[in-house]
């Protein structure tokens, strides 16, 4: 929308006349959306916008679906009953499990048949939704049928994940409603003790600090599980992670850990012509997964990656993570006997802060910090360097369009500057630049142990979601945890389990090929080629995937100084583009 189309329709909006229980309702909940980066007579105009704008759907019982994360807690029973209030649209907001979300819109986008009439799922699935032709293009909504129920003040360019969810043809399907990465977590109480410091010094010749590779990440794990032992009469452990065969394996995985070790190619938000999946794209087609087709899945970078997860497994965590799943490991870190752990969300970062648990100081700061992860031998500069989730707005066709409108309002809402920055506070979840550089956040940066550091940084663009190489999402997915379970269980090797994965996400694509359902961008497989071919053909190419296996798979520990590397970035918001 164009700045003076924006003006106009705020003036019309501000305009229209509000009856008094409405604004007593506007007031009402200004006075919970605070701290807001908009004025209160700012905040007052767009709530009196969507007042304005929903009236043609007043009555309206309308459902909205999301997974289950303390973010869209605090939408669904105060975002939501906020809305109905204001608006007097009746909206239900689900929230139910990952799986869940994504078995159901796979029955809707199978069935046609309107389950839910918003959805908000993870921009993972970006590769599906621009090839099926079944979900709505945002960027073309907002402009044309969906105009009327546009919010003018919704700043798509304030949103920091906004190419996460635009696909190869350059339009915006998916918009973020919140985001966390996948970072390093580790012991700040710890790695600053100068004895501990002195002893790690004399046995590696490096200092002890945040891991810049996997090299150091595997010498503190070793240094902490056996030769500190104990702290405090503890056994402590210098790695944590999961390993029950269970559907959170596959997430343990396709979250980007093939990419910290450096899979695929280079390039952002994702790697071309190789991502970090190890699926192969040229133009907008998919056509391999396996190294024999040029893919990268089994190649020598995944296969040390499995490598290195299973072994720090067995060496440097406790007995008991092997047969723990993604959310039963989830809180041990907290517990106060782990050192370091490479594979940490910061979703669980306002559970990590709370008063009184081992990992927290008595002032209300924390013992740990969260920084870059580290990455693996085969990783080279220009590469992504870990996973962002990031729950995304959808539409899909199949919805009625005036639910489909009545959505979208609730949509913009749950994202709107107004509420955006309450929201923040409440779940840690960022998804606006002007909410991550309030200064809110500058006041509460240092008992949130690095986050809002390393969301102001420079190093934020590395870490990203999966994207658009993945023909379909819900179909590939499951194929990890089944193949990879088979390794983490003993049952097959990495080599063989990852020959076994890119078979099967080949043999996916193959069906959907013959299928023809994806159209013009859909899967085209390569004919099957040796490895060397493929290795030889990147090397010309001046590309990366797939990698030859290295001679050295560890070179020597590199570490940094976490106040050092703090201080290294810029305290300056970056400039951006002009508005809409």
């Amino acid at each position: 929308m164009s700045s003076v189309a924006a003006i106009v329709a705020v003036s019309l909006a501000v305009s229209a006349p509000v009856r008094a229980a409405d604004d007593a309702a506007i007031q009402k909940w200004i006075a919970e959306f605070q701290p807001s980066t908009l004025s209160k007579e700012d905040q007052k105009k767009e709530l009196e916008w969507f007042a304005k704008a929903a009236e043609p759907f007043k009555g309206m019982e309308i459902n909205v679906v999301s997974e289950t994360i303390t973010t869209h807690e605090y939408e669904s029973q105060t975002l939501a009953k906020a809305f109905s209030e204001l608006t007097g649209i009746k909206l239900k907001h689900d929230i139910i499990q990952e799986g869940d979300v994504v078995e159901k819109l796979q029955t809707q986008m199978q069935s046609g048949k309107n389950v839910y009439d918003g959805w908000i799922n993870d921009s993972d699935l970006i590769g599906t939704h621009f090839r099926y032709g079944q979900t709505i293009a945002l960027s073309d909504y907002m402009t044309g049928e969906g105009k009327d129920v546009t919010d003018p003040m919704l700043d798509v360019n304030d949103f920091i994940g906004k190419s996460f969810g635009t696909a190869p043809d350059g339009k915006l399907y998916q918009l973020p409603d919140q985001q966390f990465a996948n970072l390093y977590w580790f012991r700040y109480d710890w790695f600053t003790n100068a004895d501990y410091k002195a002893k790690f010094k004399a046995k590696y010749g490096y200092e002890l600090g945040v891991p810049v590779n996997w090299s150091a990440y595997e010498d503190i794990a070793e240094f902490f599980t056996n030769d500190i032992k104990e702290i405090n009469g503890v056994k402590v452990y210098g790695h944590m992670d999961y390993g029950k065969k269970d559907p959170s394996l596959g997430w343990r995985f396709t979250d980007a850990w093939l990419s910290m070790a450096g899979n695929g190619d280079k390039g952002i938000p994702n790697g071309l012509p190789v991502d970090e999946w190890g699926i192969r794209m040229e133009g907008c087609r998919p056509v391999g997964s396996s190294v024999e087709r040029g893919g990268d899945t089994n190649g020598p970078a995944a296969v040390y990656s499995i490598t290195k997860y299973l072994e720090w497994m067995k060496k440097y965590a406790p007995p008991q993570a092997q047969g723990m799943t993604f959310s039963e490991s989830g809180p041990v870190p907290a517990q106060g006997n782990i050192a370091q752990q490479m594979f940490w969300y910061t979703a669980f970062t306002a559970d990590m802060v709370k008063p009184g648990i081992a990992v927290m100081n008595a002032d209300g700061t924390p013992k740990w910090r969260m920084a870059p992860s580290p990455h693996g031998s085969y990783w080279k500069e220009g590469m992504k360097l870990g996973y962002q989730d990031a729950g995304s707005a959808t539409l899909l066709k199949s919805t009625p369009p005036d639910r489909r409108k009545a959505a979208w309002l609730y949509l913009q809402f749950i994202v709107s500057k107004t509420v955006s920055l309450k929201k923040s506070h409440v779940g840690l979840t960022f998804i606006r630049e002007s909410d991550i550089w309030d200064k809110s956040f500058t006041e509460r940066a240092p008992k949130l142990g690095g986050l809002i550091e390393f969301y102001r940084s420079p190093a934020r663009v590395q870490w990203t979601p999966t994207g658009n190489n993945v023909p379909d999402y819900p179909k590939l997915a499951q194929l990890w945890w089944q193949n990879i379970g088979d390794a983490s269980s003993g049952a097959k090797t990495p080599q063989a389990a990852m020959d076994s994965l890119a078979a099967a996400q080949d043999s996916v694509m193959e069906r959907l090929e013959k299928s023809g359902v994806q159209g013009a961008c859909g899967p085209k497989l390569h004919k099957k080629e040796s490895a060397e071919f493929w290795f030889a053909k990147a090397q010309k190419d001046g590309t990366i995937a797939p990698q030859r296996k290295l001679a050295n798979e560890k070179p020597k520990g590199e570490t940094v100084d976490y106040d050092t590397l703090i201080k290294s970035w810029p305290a300056q918001p970056p400039k951006r583009a002009s508005l809409q």
